[in-house]
This record gives structure tokens, sequence and C-alpha cells, in this order.
């Protein structure tokens, strides 16, 4: 893996220097967008709006239009804008996770101690394992701030980017139904829940879209057209919540049977 940031911790008066490395990869496939007519390949270009000509990577600046005309900005004007924060991850207090709701959590980030920070390292992920707690902070990457938090997940620490209060929108425009359900449903609800709970393994899903888009890009490239899936309706308005919970309820059971089995 390649590290994407490097820095350190700001544990107390302790600094634990740090590189950054992406935790997540992409399982889909790169498609390519193609013209309709011949196929060809679609190129998009950064082209100055002025001249038509094509731009290069290297004449191309950042800028905040004020009164009608851009401000420039340079790597250089970010780090004046916040020096002491730009490689520090700045851990502001200690806090239970499950008190962060889950719509916070953004991007996850590995954690890998530099040679000579790696005692200290081992000193806060075992704390927090010890106390059972995680640390939020802040830090800057690619120029902007970010709220992050950090939790020890196995021997490694772990970084998630955490999105900023108003970046979540409000529910105020939502149109949510009053009231409360009936108790007979909501007992069935409750069965139904018991009976599909279990420890939870990420390793029993699979993503299988892909594979099953790649089968179909083979069956394609050999000349034969693949059948279109029927959708099942499960949910029909008309019929009453009470014995569609009931029909679950067999259901799952049956289907646990045929796990266990």
């Amino acid at each position: 893996m390649r590290s994407i940031w490097t820095g350190a911790i700001g544990f107390g008066l302790v600094n634990i220097p740090i590189k950054l490395y992406s935790a997540t990869e992409e399982s889909s496939l790169d498609l390519d967008m193609l013209d309709k007519k011949d196929h060809a390949n679609i190129r998009f270009r950064r082209v100055n709006e002025h001249t038509g000509k094509e731009v290069a990577w290297g004449d191309i600046v950042k800028g905040y239009k004020l009164d009608d005309r851009y401000v420039v900005l340079t790597d250089e004007d970010f780090q004046k804008a916040s020096p002491e924060k730009t490689k520090i991850i700045e851990i502001k207090e200690f806090v239970i996770e499950t008190e962060i709701d889950g719509m916070y959590y953004e991007t996850p980030y590995y954690l890998e101690p530099d040679k000579s920070g790696g005692k200290a390292y081992l000193l806060l992920r075992d704390a927090l394992h010890k106390t059972g707690k995680v640390a939020f902070g802040s830090f800057v990457l690619r120029n902007k701030e970010s709220l992050c938090l950090l939790k020890p997940v196995d021997e490694v620490l772990v970084l998630y980017k955490i999105r900023w209060q108003q970046e979540v929108r409000s529910t105020d425009d939502l149109s949510i139904p009053s009231g409360s359900s009936k108790p007979a449903e909501l007992k069935m609800a409750i069965q139904l829940i018991d009976q599909l709970s279990g420890p939870f393994d990420i390793t029993k899903y699979k993503d299988t879209y892909s594979d099953e888009l790649m089968k179909l890009i083979q069956a394609k490239a050999k000349g034969r057209k693949p059948k279109m899936p029927v959708l099942k309706v499960v949910h029909r308005q008309g019929k009453d919540l009470l014995s569609q919970l009931k029909a679950s309820l067999q259901g799952s059971g049956s289907t646990r049977k045929r796990r266990a089995s």
C-alpha cells in the first residue's frame, strides 16, 4: 500500500508520527464511457473557456471568486490559514463510540506508526482498548479540515473521517406518518427480529453484482442475449400487515433450518 498522508497524532503533549493509508477499495467493474454510434472512448479535457485550448495539470490553480474576480490560492496559503493543523491529527476528547450516529461516518483509513512512534502508538491503542473509548478530533487532508475518530481494530488504529453536523441534512421536509404501531403487529415484528438475530459476521456477505455483471458481459461477447430477471413483488398494499408478518415468520424459520443443516 502507498501512504496518502504523513503527520502525527497529537495525544496530550505526546506526538505520534504516523502514515495514513486508504482502508477501502472499489469492488465494482471499471467501465468506460463510449459513443453510442461507434463505441469510441469518451475523453474529458481540461479546457480554457476563453481560448478553447487544453490546460495541463501543472498549469491549473485553485481560486475563490470574490467581487467578480478570482483570488488565487497556493498550497502555502492553505498552510498559512491553519499551520498548526496541517500535519497533526489533533485529539479533542475521548468519547463512547455509540454516542456518535452512524450517518456521520464517512471514510476509514489505516494508521501506521513511524519507527520513532511505535511505542507511543501501542500505548494509545492499548489505552483505547482498555477504556472502551474512541478518540475524537480533527485533521487536514487535501487542504480541507475534517473531523475524525480514532479507534483500535484488532492491532491497528483506524481513523474514520466524520462529517460536520451542518453536512447532514435536516429531516424537517420529510413526511413521516404520525401515530404508533398496533400491539399485535409490534409483538410479531419483534418476534421476527428475534428470529433473524445472531452474531454479526460481515464475511457472510459478498458483493456478487460485479461477478454477475461480468457473466453478462461474457455472454453478450459470445452473442448470447441474457434473460431479464423477474422482480417478485412481496408487499401488496391490499394485504394486511399481520398476515405478512405471519408469513415472514414461517419463511424465516424454514430458512434458518436450512442454514443450520
